[in-house]
C-alpha cells in the first residue's frame, strides 16, 4: 500500500509540475519539458496497468493544458514501448523485471540510454500528432529535439531527487 501511495503522489507532483510549469516553458519558442511519471513505474506492473495509468496520465495533462488527446495517445504509446526500449539495451542474461527504473537501479549507462530514447519517443510522437503533417520539417526537427534534449535533462534531475525504498544515499 506503500508503494500504491508514493506513486499516487507521485502522479499528482508530476500533473502539477507539468501544467503549471512544464507547460510554460518554452526554451528559444521550441523546447517543452515534458512528464517523468512512466519511466518511473515500476517494470513488474502489468502492461495493462500501465497502459490505463499513462492514458490517464496523459488525459489528465490534455485536460489540463487544453490540447485535444495528444498526450493521452503519446502517453499510452510510450508506455507501450517501454519495455521493447528497455530490452534494445539489456544484456540477453540481466533482468530488470523487478526494478524500478532509476540510475541506482539501472547504472548510469542503460538509464541514461533508456531516458534518452524514450524522451525521443516521446517528443517525436507528441510533435508529430500536434502538426498532423511533415509541411515544416526543418521545425519540427528542431521541436523535437529540442524538447527532447530539456525533457531528458529534466528526468535526469527529477531521478536524482528521488529514492526509493531500497536505495541508500549517501
Amino acid at each position: 500500500m506503500n508503494s500504491w501511495l508514493r506513486y499516487f503522489f507521485l502522479f499528482i507532483v508530476v500533473v502539477f509540475l507539468q501544467v503549471t510549469i512544464g507547460n510554460s516553458i518554452h526554451l528559444l519558442g521550441v523546447a517543452i519539458p515534458f512528464i517523468y511519471f512512466i519511466i518511473r513505474l515500476p517494470l513488474l506492473l502489468s502492461v495493462n496497468w500501465t497502459l490505463t495509468l499513462a492514458f490517464i496520465l496523459g488525459l489528465v495533462i490534455d485536460i489540463f493544458s487544453n490540447t485535444p488527446g495528444m498526450n493521452a495517445l503519446a502517453c499510452t504509446v510510450v508506455a507501450f514501448l517501454r519495455k521493447p526500449i528497455l530490452n534494445l539495451y539489456t544484456p540477453r542474461g540481466e533482468d530488470y523485471s523487478e526494478s524500478e527504473p532509476s540510475i541506482r537501479n539501472f547504472g548510469m549507462s542503460l538509464f541514461v540510454r533508456y531516458v534518452l530514447t524514450f524522451s525521443l519517443c516521446f517528443c517525436t510522437l507528441l510533435f508529430v500528432i500536434e502538426s498532423f503533417s511533415f509541411f515544416d520539417i526543418g521545425r519540427l526537427i528542431v521541436r523535437v529535439l529540442a524538447s527532447t534534449i530539456l525533457t531528458f535533462l529534466v528526468i535526469l534531475g527529477m531521478d536524482s531527487l528521488t529514492k526509493s525504498g531500497r536505495e541508500k544515499r549517501l
